[in-house]
């Protein structure tokens, strides 16, 4: 079966309003791929061919480049001075001319080799045209759609581009399914067998982030910034806040009146996720003291060579520092970017410099409210 060019012709100006490309970029595409036919067919594997194609009539016109020689050794690379002179009246040896060839059919493997270079090339251009487009929108959220589930991966439709979102990326429990329109942090754009592919993200602590900075307008003016976040998406985070105008409360500006702002966030990442916002300080005792509240801290051992520190504390307040499975000493740690060793305070030793410091108040909860949330805490963790 030979190449029809009209009908090639045709399928050029629909596949570029198909695919949303340019049609100079497709017409280049199959410009390329014909150049490929013609070697197969008429050429040499490595010559230089290039190939014009008319889209108003469908004439396909072939150049072939040679070099112009005393004696001609190989016609496929190669002609004489008369024959170029005769293209380029002033070519001399060592010159290269184009020698003009019409094309009126290509044979069926050229043509389907013809077929297969266009496909691939195409998706090439679709997907370069994906990353110019999405790859100013990397660090931010956008909506996507949920097209399918597939085990551990989640694929959403995000306009002309594929999304995934991998099991590492998603909120703990929370559910998806086909058809669902989900906010989403965008990662990357990966490089893939099925086209551009972008990795998105609801786990991520960026996406928290970005979802307080749709709350609080304070974050836009500088007024108020968030220093750290540590997260275990889907069970709790920690976020570290902090106040550059004096007499702001950074605690209140990001909870907001009657808890609205933080309440928002959470309607989004679910409400199983609990949120511990906390004052950044600049002393680092102080700090962790802070990272690990509702807990009583008596004292604070610091080895700043290794990136650790001692934390002392009541017997009492021992698993509520710790946590179900050590989960507040790991997101503490991780907020204060340092190792934390939690000791109860008659059996702890205290060796070279010690910092003591006092346990930080509660902006935002009254003495009553805190007890509530220390025992609340202390059942969760013999809860279960």
């Amino acid at each position: 079966m030979d190449m029809d060019f009209k009908q090639l012709a045709v399928a050029i100006q629909a596949i570029a309003e198909e695919k949303n490309l340019p049609e100079a970029t497709v017409k280049e595409v199959v410009e390329q791929a014909l150049a490929a036919a013609y070697r197969r067919d008429y050429g040499e594997r490595e010559q230089e061919v290039r190939v014009e194609m008319n889209l108003a009539t469908g004439d396909v016109d072939a150049y072939v480049n040679k070099e112009v020689v005393e004696a001609v050794g190989e016609p496929a690379y190669e002609l004489s001075v008369a024959q170029a002179q005769a293209l380029k009246k002033d070519a001399a040896i060592g010159d290269f001319v184009e020698v003009h060839e019409r094309v009126n059919t290509f044979g069926r493997v050229a043509a389907q080799t013809a077929k297969q270079v266009i496909l691939q090339r195409l998706r090439e251009a679709e997907r370069e045209i994906v990353l110019a487009e999405y790859e100013d929108k990397i660090g931010t959220v956008i909506t996507a759609m949920v097209s399918r589930v597939e085990g551990m991966i989640v694929r959403l439709e995000l306009g002309k581009a594929q999304g995934i979102m991998p099991k590492s990326e998603q909120i703990q429990n929370e559910r998806y399914y086909p058809g669902q329109r989900l906010k989403v942090y965008l990662k990357d754009v990966e490089r893939g067998p099925r086209g551009p592919q972008l990795v998105v993200s609801r786990g991520n602590r960026e996406f928290l982030e970005f979802l307080f900075r749709a709350e609080v307008p304070e974050m836009d003016s500088g007024a108020v910034v968030i220093k750290n976040i540590a997260r275990e998406a889907g069970v709790r985070s920690k976020v570290a806040v902090a106040s550059t105008v004096p007499g702001v409360d950074p605690v209140g500006t990001f909870v907001g009146g009657h808890g609205t702002r933080v309440n928002a966030v959470m309607n989004e990442i679910g409400e199983q996720e609990k949120i511990d916002i906390i004052v950044w300080k600049e002393d680092i005792s102080a700090y962790i003291a802070e990272a690990l509240s509702p807990t009583k801290v008596i004292r604070v051992q610091l080895d700043e060579a290794n990136k650790r520190a001692k934390v002392i504390v009541p017997e009492d307040n021992l698993s509520i520092a710790i946590g179900r499975g050590g989960q507040n000493v790991r997101l503490a740690s991780k907020l204060v970017e340092r190792e934390l060793d939690i000791e109860a305070e008659k059996n702890a030793e205290v060796e070279g410099t010690v910092e003591t410091v006092e346990l930080p108040k509660q902006p935002r909860l009254k003495k009553k409210e805190a007890l509530e949330s220390s025992l609340l805490e202390a059942i969760e963790e013999h809860g279960e």
